[in-house]
């Protein structure tokens, strides 16, 4: 891809993200490149986000799911393995503590230097969701969405260049590229791009595939189908999405019992037709 298309794009998401209503009134003039959030739309995608993964609530800050080695943190459901006890996806909590970091974001000093989970199982994390620990966890988590919201954001800006590195055929290429800025080029598409790559993730790791299938952005991407333009764009990544997770719930081990989550997946991938 040329540097001017790149740039282009870069203003369009600039334009976009800039409006703070859904009207069609043009979009103020982009001052930089890459996405750059304003504070009310950081706050609104945050929430929106927060509200798919804790229900809107503090206590779903702080989540360690049946079924897992790990606690999710954060409006994202962050992982953060154990010291020791890596798994196959992407341990992103130590990545959104470096990037806060970064940007002078002050953290607890016991969550910045921990190696890894302080709670080493479900149950002594349980044991702990009262402790001061956890009540200065959630306290954190909650005071500083808009900054969760940048990483998410980051992650987003990171994203095309890994998928079409892990995607092989010019012509998948192409129709994954053109799917992309096909959603970047509306306010709800942007929030769909964003939120599902925070859900699952880029797509480009091996170990995130069931049966040598995946689940990623790059896999919904290369789900949709030709000849959509405006919000059927939006109803098809939407649609797309659901086809990709139900065929992981498909290939999944049995073991993982990942059905149960079939509901709330599908609810998430619904809200991606109507946006924020």
């Amino acid at each position: 891809m040329s540097s001017s298309r790149l740039l282009f794009v870069a203003f369009l998401v600039v334009g976009l993200l800039g409006c703070k209503t859904l009207d069609s009134s043009p979009p103020p003039a982009p001052a930089g490149s890459g996405i750059r959030l304003s504070d009310a739309d950081a706050a609104a995608i945050g929430r929106k986000i927060w509200q798919n993964e804790c229900a809107g609530t503090v206590e779903g800050l702080t989540t360690w799911n049946a079924g897992e080695d790990f606690p999710s943190l954060g409006i994202g459901h962050f992982i953060w393995y154990v010291d020791g006890r890596p798994g196959p996806f992407q341990e992103s909590f130590p990545l959104l503590l470096a990037y806060m970091q970064q940007r002078g974001t002050p953290v607890p000093g016991w969550i910045a230097a921990a190696a890894g989970s302080p709670w080493k199982s479900r149950n002594e994390f349980l044991a702990a969701r009262n402790s001061p620990q956890m009540k200065e966890m959630r306290q954190f988590l909650a005071g500083t969405v808009a900054v969760q919201t940048g990483f998410i954001v980051q992650r987003l800006e990171e994203a095309l260049p890994q998928m079409q590195g892990a995607t092989g055929g010019e012509a998948d290429k192409a129709r994954l590229r053109e799917n992309f800025y096909q959603m970047a080029g509306s306010r709800n598409g942007l929030y769909a791009l964003i939120d599902y790559v925070n859900f699952k993730g880029e797509g480009v790791k091996e170990e995130e595939k069931y049966k040598g299938q995946g689940w990623g952005l790059r896999d919904v991407l290369l789900e949709m189908r030709p000849g959509t333009a405006g919000q059927d764009t939006a109803n098809e990544f939407s649609e797309a999405a659901k086809r990709v997770l139900q065929r992981r719930i498909k290939n999944a081990p049995a073991e993982r019992g990942e059905s149960r989550w079939s509901a709330g997946w599908m609810n998430r991938c619904e809200t991606y037709k109507h946006g924020i």
